[in-house]
């Protein structure tokens, strides 16, 4: 067994580990844990930020050596894997045969288990929904032995509780999801430098519609007139330029800061070089796939640059109707406090619905950066920030989560009761035992 932990190390939890490495053992490693723990979670590369991905007895089963692919069918775009394959394996073999994953979130290292379990997003929701739009099928095993296939129309109760369902209806041993076909893994990137966050919006409302890919880095520090001031980059899959996979080369840092990198002040400074260092308004470019999706994922082990404390991702959605005031009133409250992140981003989410019950996007504006974790600062401007959403009629992002209140997650996923009705009495998270547990 090895120690395991989550991205954002907050809270400090580590977990033991209980690999799987076939698909006809986890049944049985499943039992042993549980004979001993009475609970556990599946846990697969540990992208998820906060305490979703932690079990509440401290055990955990690993499904990351899970990652075989299964069938393909290269004609039609169709994959079937592993629950531990990650975005990355599955872009390795997609895009030299001119397809591409539909939804990607900011990261090629989660895996194919956690993408459903969390249904991400990414830069086109507003074309293609979340991950669970694309799911065509899975196949559960519940820890009293029983495995069935859940489709939309087979077993649909568990298939819709378990799309965003944050690992509580059962272990996924496979999944089946369509992908995108593409001409070329480069990409045309415009980016466009705006002055405030009235602009920002002016900017989405005029692109959005028009560029399969949107999002924007916001500088988290900006005031007055300036607040919300960033930049806006809108992208389409090139038509031509090959269908190489990239092999970009990575550094790592080496250890641990005993104090987070960033403070009030360097902050601020990298904050300002970051806006000013675009010094065109516009800037057209073709770029690769690996550089416009993940790039933080050139630098391995970034999360240890906060600290041994670690840090907390605010990752909220504010409903369309009320976005632009209560975004204003987030990045102000942000501002003021003196921290945030090197990378705020911001970008609009459309009105296509995920099966997922507990899906977090909505029609709206979602905005998501890092805080070093520190407890009283950290515990005033969450709740302040709190505050704000709720009244806007928005959620944060479970799979972000470390602070969340159960009366605000309870307000916000109403329909949560139905996965705690199909949830596999085996599995609880530290995630849904404190906001559940009424």
């Amino acid at each position: 067994m090895s120690k395991v932990q989550s991205w954002g190390r907050y809270p400090y939890a580590l977990q033991e580990s209980h690999p799987i490495a076939w698909r006809d053992t986890a049944a049985a490693i499943w039992r042993s844990v549980g004979g001993t723990q009475r609970t556990t979670l599946a846990f697969g590369n540990g992208r998820s930020y906060g305490d979703s991905c932690l079990a509440s007895s401290g055990h955990v089963v690993q499904t990351l050596p899970l990652d075989r692919m299964i069938l393909a069918d290269w004609q039609n775009g169709v994959l079937r894997a592993e629950p531990g394959m990650t975005l990355e394996q599955i872009l390795d073999v997609a895009i030299p045969r001119g397809w591409m994953l539909p939804v990607t979130p900011g990261t090629k290292y989660a895996t194919l288990g956690g993408a459903i379990a969390n249904d991400v997003h990414g830069k086109n929701h507003h074309v293609r929904g979340t991950f669970g739009r694309h799911v065509r099928r899975f196949c559960l095993l519940r820890s009293d032995g029983t495995q069935f296939e859940c489709t939309p129309d087979l077993h649909p109760e568990y298939f819709t509780a378990t799309i965003g369902g944050l690992g509580m209806t059962g272990l996924i041993a496979w999944a089946e999801i369509q992908l995108m076909p593409i001409r070329s893994s480069m990409l045309d990137v415009t980016s466009i430098r705006f002055a405030n966050l009235d602009e920002f919006f002016a900017l989405s409302e005029r692109l959005d519609e028009l560029h399969e890919y949107s999002v924007a880095w916001v500088d988290c520090q900006s005031r007055d007139a300036a607040l919300g001031r960033g930049i806006f980059m809108v992208g389409d899959h090139a038509s031509e330029g090959g269908l190489d996979v990239e092999r970009r080369k990575t550094r790592t840092v080496p250890f641990t800061s005993p104090i987070p990198v960033f403070n009030r002040l360097t902050l601020r400074a990298f904050n300002e070089l970051y806006y000013r260092r675009q010094r065109a308004d516009a800037v057209r470019s073709t770029v690769t796939y690996d550089s416009y999706f993940y790039p933080l994922d050139s630098l391995l082990e970034w999360n240890r640059i906060y600290g041994r404390s670690g840090f907390q991702q605010y990752q909220c959605v504010i409903p369309a109707a009320v976005a632009r005031d209560a975004t204003r009133a987030i990045l102000d409250a942000i501002a003021r406090s003196g921290t945030g992140s090197i990378l705020a981003v911001l970008k609009r989410c459309g009105a296509i619905k995920s099966p997922g019950l507990l899906s977090f996007p909505l029609e709206g504006t979602s905005l998501a950066l890092d805080f070093p974790q520190r407890e009283e600062s950290n515990r005033k401007l969450f709740d302040r920030l709190d505050a704000i959403v709720r009244e806007s009629g928005g959620r944060l992002y479970p799979a972000k989560d470390a602070h969340m209140s159960g009366e605000d997650f309870r307000a916000a996923y109403p329909q949560w009761e139905q996965v705690e009705a199909l949830r596999d009495p085996a599995l609880l998270s530290r995630f849904w035992e404190r906001t559940t547990r009424v």
